[in-house]
């Protein structure tokens, strides 16, 4: 049985119980939450030695890192490296978007040696494997891509881009509203060029309860992907995403009534303006299916610092209540990340993610950021790195310029706190 179908029962399960003690929150939170279709615990049934999350409303905003080989860059070792290096600084998730050498071998290879659950878009592997044995992806075939899902479940994957919502329908509001840079998901420009080449339905929609049937026997969980999320801040929130998001919606409701998990991803390049809306208007269609978002992007012109202006959308997001953030790295728009990118990637999306959560009230959030201050008011420069995101270079940074005393570097001995501690009596154990 599925989590959805066992919190129906009013079963608290182990991964339930897992999870309310990571969140510091009671089960019965959980369980109502499952119930709702408002949180999500994704954990196949085959993926063993998994470290639960649960992702959703009243929770810690989770980060998702994305790695993976593309046609260019494919070396598995570095894939592992990379994973590696995302859960040593805190995702919570990794998706394996592989596109080339052996996507089966590479995937089984990374959930194997996950920790936290991993999420790919076996949409990926049906259309790359058409055009290597067919010559091209419009010769794909409904059970191709059927056969794909099956297999990531079979292998343990816990959650599933899925581009359900790339409807003849949303093409069309596509076609007729017209974009800057159209289509920018992979997976959405996979399906829309079979559709129209076909002139048929999206399978993934016109044989969506198949779907279910493959999530209900593993119990992954469905991440309802938006093919057709802006790719600029001209694109946003237009006539085709809209479109999208609203059968998303209905989808979601369509698997919470089978007993499938579920959640709802997000744009994507939005204006600072549109980000709390975007959240909003998802939370409303979906009834409050947990909503995961890349970025999103606030600016189309930080190419090399995108992982800042992702951030910046993220804290936005998170803290209007979005509940799972898609790191973006300093590479996006440019290069497959690197090992490096991918800890940038990571840190900025954590720092997002933390600020949205101390808006939202989320326990531990704010008591975490008065630990260090009052470390900082001590001066106590190692509780402060204990306390910080990355402690190894809050360390070297504190050091890379030789003091004299308990100050830093930039204020010497005219540091603001250690001048009114000494003329005030203020101390830290006071405040």
């Amino acid at each position: 049985m599925t989590q959805l179908e066992l919190a129906r029962k009013g079963t608290v399960s182990p991964q339930m119980k897992h999870v309310a003690e990571r969140e510091g929150v009671e089960v019965d939170f959980i369980l109502e939450g499952v119930i709702k279709g408002k949180i999500v615990i994704p954990a196949n049934v085959n993926h063993s030695n998994l470290e639960l999350c649960g992702i959703g409303a009243g929770l810690r905003t989770k980060v998702n890192a994305n790695i993976g080989t593309s046609s260019d860059f494919c070396d598995l070792n570095t894939e592992l490296t990379k994973l590696r290096t995302a859960v040593d600084f805190g995702a919570d998730a990794v998706m394996d978007l592989s596109t080339a050498g052996d996507i089966s071998a590479i995937r089984r290879a990374i959930l194997s040696a996950s920790s936290v659950p991993v999420g790919t878009v076996p949409i990926y592997q049906a259309g790359i494997e058409t055009i290597e044995s067919r010559g091209a992806i419009v010769n794909m075939t409904t059970d191709d891509i059927f056969s794909a899902i099956r297999e990531h479940a079979k292998d343990g994957v816990d959650f599933m881009t899925v581009h359900c919502g790339v409807t003849q329908a949303s093409v069309a509001r596509l076609k007729g509203h017209g974009r800057v840079t159209d289509i920018v998901s992979r997976g959405g420009a996979f399906l829309i060029g079979w559709m129209l080449h076909n002139e048929r339905e999206n399978p993934l929609y016109e044989c969506y309860d198949r779907l279910l049937d493959l999530a209900l026997e593993y119990d992954f969980t469905l991440s309802l992907g938006d093919g057709l999320r802006p790719g600029c801040l001209a694109d946003a929130t237009d006539a085709a995403q809209v479109e999208e998001l609203i059968i998303l919606g209905e989808l979601a409701g369509r698997a919470r009534e089978a007993g499938v998990q579920a959640m709802i991803e997000g744009p994507g390049h939005l204006p600072l303006d549109q980000v709390a809306s975007n959240v909003q208007l998802e939370k409303c269609l979906a009834r409050g299916a947990p909503f995961y978002v890349l970025g999103p992007l606030v600016t189309d012109v930080g190419a090399g610092y995108d992982h800042i202006t992702a951030a910046i959308g993220g804290a936005i997001a998170a803290s209007a209540g979005a509940d799972f953030l898609c790191y973006v790295t300093p590479s996006e728009h440019l290069s497959l990340p690197t090992v490096e990118d991918v800890k940038h990637g990571v840190i900025a999306s954590r720092i997002a993610a933390h600020a949205g959560d101390i808006v939202k009230g989320v326990k531990g959030a704010r008591e975490w950021d008065e630990q260090i201050s009052r470390a900082r008011k001590a001066l106590d420069w190692k509780s402060q790195a204990s306390l910080s995101m990355d402690p190894e270079l809050s360390q070297q940074i504190h050091s890379k310029i030789p003091v004299d005393g308990a100050t830093c570097s930039m204020c010497g001995r005219y540091c603001a706190m250690a001048i009114v501690e000494k003329y005030l009596g203020i101390s830290a154990s006071k405040c």
